[in-house]
């Protein structure tokens, strides 16, 4: 991507080597440890972790801005954040709304947060408790490797995808999901947080949408590269990559097919109100 068309944001924080609180509960195994990626890898809440016992409360640590001279994929990062600044802020704007940015918290190991404490092992995540974006940077060098979803677009894509769950929590959206989940047997609400996770890889592909019309960010493949990403991380090939199995009724953030299918939607449209994924397939 072309990431010099973007603008650095300056609502990146540096709590690398820091460090936070060590993840508690009841002997969580490897088993349990799936559950966590699969539940919280870009996206999933870690408040309905922490309620049910897998994790901390607590607040969070400070870190320090992080300075335009820092590492390239530091510098990457900001510039997607800085870009999706100015996309989601034109979009609320023709709505006659005011976006509110997130913050963003790059961390290595463990990291604290509104919503508890969470080890490097769950992925990226967003906290709507502090609106803030958690990334340990190496989760896109595991990205590469186990999964084979190399190269900056992809990165680019996992940012944009928590990014869409901050705006959803702008919205109401999140909200509204999780009141809906409490009332509903497990599997429904499994269903559920899927509409809400495919609802943010619409999201990412409405930012590329905008970001590329306005600022002529794609490169080739780059398309391709976000897409293999999407669909990497899709529950069905991850279930069957650690399991040998798949068991759709537990599928929290949807299939490969489908995450590459909304976030294509999304990058084609530019259109949020094509994006009723409670309503699509």
């Amino acid at each position: 991507m072309r990431f010099g068309n973007m603008r650095r944001s300056g609502n990146v924080e540096d709590r690398r080597g820091m460090g936070g609180r060590t993840i508690v509960g009841g002997g969580l195994g490897v088993g349990g440890l799936i559950i966590i990626v699969l539940y919280l890898a870009l996206g999933g809440n870690p408040q309905a972790l922490i309620s049910s016992g897998v994790g901390t409360g607590g607040g969070a640590q400070q870190g320090v801005p992080l300075s335009p001279g820092q590492d390239a994929a530091a510098d990457r990062i900001a510039r997607v954040l800085g870009d999706t600044e100015q996309v989601w802020g034109e979009i609320f704007r023709q709505a006659g709304e005011t976006y509110d940015p997130p913050r963003l918290v790059l961390f290595t190991d463990a990291v604290d947060s509104a919503c508890g404490t969470a080890s490097s092992a769950v992925g990226p995540f967003y906290c709507p408790t502090d609106s803030t974006v958690y990334i340990d940077l190496v989760f896109f060098q595991e990205l590469s490797d186990k999964y084979h979803a190399a190269g900056d677009a992809a990165q680019a894509y996992v940012v944009a995808h928590e990014i869409g769950h901050h705006v959803q929590n702008l919205l109401g959206v999140s909200d509204d999901v999780q009141q809906r989940r409490a009332r509903m047997r497990e599997a429904d609400a499994n269903a559920l947080l899927v509409r809400l996770e495919l609802q943010a890889d619409f999201y990412a592909g409405v930012w590329v949408h905008h970001a590329n019309k306005q600022r002529n960010v794609l490169e080739p493949g780059d398309v391709e590269e976000a897409l293999r990403a999407a669909a990497a991380i899709g529950d069905d090939r991850l279930q069957m990559r650690s399991r040998g199995y798949v068991v759709p009724e537990s599928f929290t953030h949807g299939t490969s097919e489908q995450r590459a299918r909304w976030f294509r939607k999304g990058l084609e449209t530019g259109d949020i109100r094509q994006g009723n994924t409670f309503q699509g397939d």
